[in-house]
Order: structure tokens, then sequence, then C-alpha cells
């Protein structure tokens, strides 16, 4: 289940968090809502984004494997 989480602090920032989302695909759902809350300060990514960077890799690595094989 994806779900975002804002926390507005009574001097004006607002923190948000994302779950539910593997890999990047999470700044492109959070970028129109950011745009409006105006400077985003920090980010800080999940596990679950390097989740899909790590499946990309090993898929990689096995393509990469399969495609030596067949010479």
């Amino acid at each position: 289940m994806e779900t975002l989480e804002f926390i507005i602090y009574p001097d004006g920032r607002v923190k948000e968090m994302v779950t539910g989302i593997v890999g990047a695909s999470c700044a492109e759902v959070t970028a129109a809502i950011e745009a409006q809350l105006g400077t985003v300060v920090s980010q800080q990514p999940t596990s679950e984004y390097y989740a899909q960077a790590q499946e990309q890799t090993i898929q990689a690595q096995a393509s990469a494997q399969v495609s030596h094989s067949q010479w």
C-alpha cells in the first residue's frame, strides 16, 4: 500500500514521508505536492528507494552472464 504522510510543524516546516513506493518513482508521485509546499530543504531516501536499484543491478548481472555464456 502506498502512503504519503505529512507532519506540519508550528514553524511552517513540513516533513513528508513516503512508504510503499519502490525506487525513485516516489519523486514523481510527490513532485506536484512539493512544488505547492515550497522549497525542499533535504531528502533522505529509504530502503524502498534503493530496493529497485538493487533489483536492476542483479538483473543486469544476470543478463551479462547469460549473454557471455551464449558465446
